[in-house]
């Protein structure tokens, strides 16, 4: 009898297509602005429905401007496709496509990344974003058993009197939304902005009971992962490929458990890689890192979850044990109560390998 992971049947035989089995394996994705899952489709569909004239003739032009050099580039276009969020059902209507499609991966839980000054720049309340993102996923929480939580983001090109500004907007609403927002995060630029710029507003967070991760180590230093664990005494790095420049800092990641959460596809199509056969994720999963495997920005970069585990099978060898120990380490990674963690490890250990 197929036992069930939400509302996917799990897998019983060793035999299946490696695809399948990714997708039914039950995973966590970390690692996921959400802003950065609006496809092309989407925000022609938006700035049609808000009276927005976007600088591309159409969906296929838009499409072929994702060629990026490097990160900058790239978040040039992420914050002019971000102008056609507006109504509170514009952000509903985009986390929803997202939550839907990773439910087609085997999601069953989403810490769901969201950079609110890229919005109340533009006038938009922040009342707007938060409800239309926490709609979406209460909805999915409540039809789908997919449970999910908010990272709220501070942008790193920006000062942090603004970050700190953007903290104190946010607060009043955090009660209406206890269920969901329980952390902070730092993107954006890495270059130029280091960990030490936000520490204030860190030890604020703190402070104040949030859980803490943060950009650092992707086109940063290692010093930048060092500094984040030091001075923002984050639980988490994001990104982190870089750490394998420093030795010292690998053993301290291995003898603390400190998780990686590692974007491949986005690391490829950035150019912090040349090809994937050169991504280390494998080399630091087996050393003792906790890798974790997510999407970033999947609109963007070519590849929903599902799309970066298949990606690093393929081409990095990984075994069908190592892509379960990958979806076991997003799981331990996540914010999600040790209980929630225990119940997914132990659908997750029920998988025949």
């Amino acid at each position: 009898m197929n036992k069930t992971i939400g509302s996917v049947p799990a897998p019983t035989s060793p035999s299946m297509s490696l695809h399948t089995f990714i997708r039914h394996l039950p995973k966590a994705e970390l690692h996921l602005h959400i802003e950065g899952t609006l496809e092309p489709e989407l925000i022609f569909a938006l700035a049609q429905r808000n009276g927005i004239t976007l600088p591309y003739a159409s969906i296929e032009a838009l499409r072929t401007a994702y060629q990026f050099q490097d990160l900058q580039s790239f978040l040039n276009l992420y914050y002019a496709g971000a102008s056609v969020l507006i109504t509170e059902n514009d952000f509903y209507d985009m986390t929803m496509a997202y939550m839907q499609r990773a439910r087609q991966d085997g999601v069953v839980h989403a810490e769901i990344m969201f950079d609110p000054q890229t919005h109340t720049q533009r006038g938009i309340p922040m009342q707007t974003v938060f409800a239309g993102i926490a709609r979406a996923l209460r909805e999915m929480r409540s039809s789908a058993g997919i449970s999910s939580c908010l990272i709220l983001s501070f942008l790193r090109h920006l000062s942090e009197e603004e970050a700190d500004a953007t903290l104190t907007a946010a607060l009043p609403l955090r009660e209406a939304y206890a269920d969901l927002w329980t952390a902070v995060g730092l993107d954006s630029a890495e270059q130029g902005n280091p960990p030490e710029k936000f520490a204030r507003v860190y030890a604020r967070c703190k402070a104040l009971g949030l859980r803490l991760t943060a950009h650092a180590g992707e086109e940063g230093p290692a010093d930048y992962v060092r500094d984040a664990l030091d001075l923002l005494q984050v639980e988490r790095i994001d990104h982190g490929v870089r750490s394998e420049e420093d030795p010292a800092l690998m053993q301290r990641l291995i003898r603390d458990r400190i998780p990686l959460t590692v974007c491949p596809l986005s690391n490829l199509k950035l150019c912090v890689v040349d090809d994937m056969h050169q991504h280390n994720l494998a080399r630091l999963l087996r050393q003792g890192i906790m890798v974790t495997i997510n999407s970033d920005d999947p609109a963007y970069f070519g590849g929903y979850i599902g799309d970066n585990y298949l990606a690093c099978a393929e081409h990095l060898g990984l075994t069908r044990k190592e892509l379960a120990e990958l979806a076991g380490n997003s799981l331990i990674a996540s914010f999600l109560p040790q209980s929630e963690k225990d119940r997914y490890l132990k659908q997750l250990s029920e998988i025949a390998i």
